[in-house]
């Protein structure tokens, strides 16, 4: 005889906690800054947000508007590319310019080429790419 068991559906999935205004606003002061290191252009910046470059420039300016769950994923991302990349190489200049190195894992491409794409997956893509670089040694 089977015996059956109850399973409790009440108990919610997990989730994070959700990155808040305050966090987005410090994340985007801080990928400005990255941006400017790996020498992207405001253009380049407002693809890799997926924001016109006119929004981009103004937040740049410090007039930060509402940040949407997409946009904090973006930054969260290249928050962590940065990251690997800072764990990878000893000295910050080779990370910074890794970024627009042609890279067999992309197919001769870039990072910065691949995540221009456009979509939140290309940036995951360079992420997962890097972690499993780092967490390989």
């Amino acid at each position: 005889m089977a015996i059956l068991q109850l399973i409790d559906t009440t108990f919610p999935d997990f989730r994070p906690d959700p990155i808040s205004d305050a966090e987005a606003g410090a994340m985007f002061r801080a990928a400005v800054q990255l941006m400017s290191r790996w020498d992207v252009t405001d253009q380049q910046a407002a693809a890799l947000l997926d924001t016109p470059v006119r929004t981009f420039r103004r937040w740049k300016a410090g007039e930060l508007g509402r940040m949407g769950r997409d946009l904090k994923a973006r930054l969260s991302n290249l928050m962590g590319i940065h990251k690997a990349l800072r764990i990878i190489f000893n000295e910050a200049e080779r990370g910074y310019r890794w970024i627009k190195a042609p890279n067999a894992a992309f197919d001769g491409r870039s990072a910065l080429d691949v995540m221009l794409a456009g979509e939140l997956t290309d940036l995951m893509r360079v992420r997962r790419y890097l972690d499993s670089e780092r967490s390989s040694w």
